[in-house]
Order: structure tokens, then C-alpha cells, then sequence
């Protein structure tokens, strides 16, 4: 694959990251205002899968990025969220599915990167969302088991699974319209 091409691809993968966290900020499904869920890490995933970790981390950081200027109501704290919650979930997944290209460690690592980003979010959580919310640590220590790790460990499930489900045929469609060749994935 060329440099070209590679560029091509994560440029379109950030695009689509960004419309589909634009479109889905038209419904509002909040927790406490600030716990949405995120279906980008789906796209960062698969971006991941394809090209390796290092690339679902360029991904993550300028869809945040882009997030930070335009639709973000969280500021920095949110855009520093967004990358550790999405880079410990699809960097994850992806060195530990570029080490084995198979259907068996694509799931193993979406495991693994659950575990990893809903275990993060809970240390970030009680470090970061005190200041966010202006809450004393006590408050914010009652919430993480009963609010933030249900939330995240249903968030990463689902893009899991969403992730499962479209990884195959997307990257079909990339191989049909040249982007990416048979041994990018």
C-alpha cells in the first residue's frame, strides 16, 4: 500500500469517526450530562485493525481534536477523555489483533480493550471528573461502580460488537475500491 493511499484511508476513517459522533450528539443520550455514548471507537477499531495501533491512535486524537473545536461542550477535559478512553479501547484491540490476524484475536483483543478502557475510565473518573464537575472525590467514588462502570463496560460491548459485525464487509468495500489492498488487514 502506498503512503498515498494509507493517508487516503485513516483521512476518510477520521471523517467518518467525526459524522458519526456529529450525528449521533442529534440524540441525546446522556448520563450525568457528560457519559454519551461514543459509537467513533467502532471506526477507530477498524481502522486499528487495519493499519495497527499507532493509526487508531493518530485517528482517535484528531476526530477528539476536531470534537474539541466544533461540537465538544466538555473542553480539554473532555478531548483528554475521549483520546484515553478510545486509545485504551481500539490501540488495544488492535496490537493485540495485529499480533494474530484471525477472528479469534479480533475478539480476544475487543476483550481486552474493553477491560482496558473501562478499567482506565474508572482510575480517569477519579482523577478527572472531580474537577470537571466541580464534586468532591466522595461524591464522584460513589458513582464508579454503580454509574461509570456499568457505563463503560456497555459502551465498549456494544462497539465490540458493532465493530465485529461490520469489520469484514467494510474492508471488503476498501479492497473493492482499491484503498486497501488483500494484506492491509
Amino acid at each position: 500500500m502506498t503512503k498515498t493511499k494509507k493517508m487516503v484511508c485513516i483521512s476518510m476513517l477520521c471523517a467518518l469517526a467525526y459524522v458519526i459522533v456529529f450525528v449521533a450528539k442529534l440524540v441525546p443520550i446522556n448520563i450525568l450530562g457528560f457519559l454519551k455514548y461514543d459509537p467513533k471507537d467502532v471506526i477507530i477499531a477498524i481502522g486499528g485493525f487495519i493499519f495497527g495501533p499507532l493509526s487508531a491512535f493518530v485517528i482517535s486524537v484528531i476526530v477528539s481534536f476536531a470534537e474539541l473545536f466544533t461540537i465538544s461542550g466538555t473542553g480539554p477535559i473532555g478531548f483528554l477523555m475521549n483520546v484515553v478512553s478510545t486509545c485504551s479501547y481500539a490501540c488495544v484491540a488492535a496490537a493485540i489483533y495485529k499480533s494474530n490476524r484471525t477472528q479469534k484475536y479480533a475478539i480476544i483483543g475487543l476483550i481486552v480493550g474493553s477491560v482496558a478502557a473501562t478499567a482506565s475510565m474508572l482510575v480517569w473518573n477519579y482523577a478527572i471528573t472531580p474537577l470537571y464537575m466541580e464534586t468532591p472525590r466522595s461524591e464522584i467514588v460513589k458513582m464508579l461502580l454503580p454509574v461509570f462502570l456499568p457505563f463503560n463496560l456497555i459502551k465498549t460491548a456494544l462497539n465490540s460488537s458493532i465493530t465485529l459485525l461490520v469489520y469484514k464487509p467494510f474492508v471488503s468495500m476498501l479492497r473493492k475500491i482499491g484503498i486497501v489492498n488483500k494484506y492491509s488487514e
